[in-house]
């Protein structure tokens, strides 16, 4: 019954995150003036082309590497990416959990591990100096993060995703009393995601491919699924945060804003990514939770 439920929930977000992959090509194509897959299966098949290929690679495994570690942290990072549709108010049978937005936050801060881990597992500096960024960059948005939830906690007076949406529906959409919030937050998960022009954890030009730099095969295959599930996380968790409730819509449009901005803007430098984060993001969320707190004393 265990492994039912099990893959009742991988399966899918498996399937979404192949389709995700393709959708972001065939947008990257369009905005390159390109094509983009077309040829295995008319491109509808290229995500299962290129997932058996990649699975059919040799795993190889750095010889002063802490074994169990190594194996041990892409598991971590892809688990924590499945976790959080576990409270997503979906379909019927919705999970009433009252402190949901604070699990949101517990599971985000503990997929530090998973990229700490595997630079520190892998016995590599530019691993590990991948990793090392990686857990800074992440620590540092999810303070904004958490401020920007705070703000919807506050107003809604709930921290249960379910009961947030109803009270959106029933009052108003997030999206309009706090838009600065709905920016905020979106921008924040680029940088939590590791997604351009954030992507210093893995600017392959200086750490090359940063902290997963020795993992082939199934283990970046792990690593690689994590980080699109955490976007479709992250896309509908947008829709009920500030949309009032979940939709598909909602989150192919916001997943459709992860890939635009990938290729429109450039890359930042580091020091410039953490001063986004600490003098820009923080003020501009502490503003927002404060503004929020007003309004319900008001």
């Amino acid at each position: 019954m265990i492994l039912v439920r099990f893959a009742i929930v991988v399966f899918p977000v498996l399937f979404a995150v192949a389709f995700l992959t393709l959708f972001e090509r065939k947008v990257l194509a369009a905005a390159g003036k390109r094509v983009g897959p077309n040829v295995v299966g008319y491109g509808f098949l290229q995500p299962l082309a290129d997932g058996l290929k990649l699975l059919t690679k040799e795993t190889t495994v750095p010889v002063a590497a802490d074994k169990i570690l190594y194996f041990v942290a892409p598991v971590i990072s892809f688990g924590l990416a499945l976790v959080g549709f576990s409270i997503l108010p979906i379909g019927t049978g919705v999970l009433h959990f009252n402190c949901g937005l604070l699990f949101v936050l517990a599971v985000s801060g503990l997929a530090v591990y998973g990229v700490v881990l595997s630079g520190w597992a892998s016995n590599s500096r530019y691993a590990f100096l991948g990793a090392l960024r990686a857990a800074a960059q992440m620590i540092s948005y999810e303070v904004s993060l958490g401020l920007i939830l705070l703000s919807n906690a506050v107003l809604a007076n709930t921290m249960d995703l379910h009961l947030l949406g109803l009270w959106q529906q029933a009052n108003v959409y997030f999206l309009i009393p706090l838009a600065p919030g709905a920016v905020l937050f979106f921008l924040s998960a680029l940088a939590e995601t590791n997604r351009p022009p954030f992507d210093l954890p893995e600017a392959e030009g200086e750490l090359v491919a940063g902290y997963y730099v020795e993992y082939a095969s199934a283990g970046f295959a792990l690593f690689f699924i994590a980080e699109y599930t955490n976007i479709i996380f992250l896309s509908s968790l947008w829709g009920v945060l500030f949309c009032g409730g979940f939709s598909p819509v909602t989150a192919v449009a916001v997943m459709f804003c992860f890939i635009w901005v990938r290729s429109a803007y450039p890359r930042y430098r580091y020091d410039q990514l953490m001063r986004l984060g600490w003098k820009v993001f923080l003020p501009l969320a502490l503003m927002m939770a404060f503004l929020s707190l007003t309004l319900t004393v008001v």
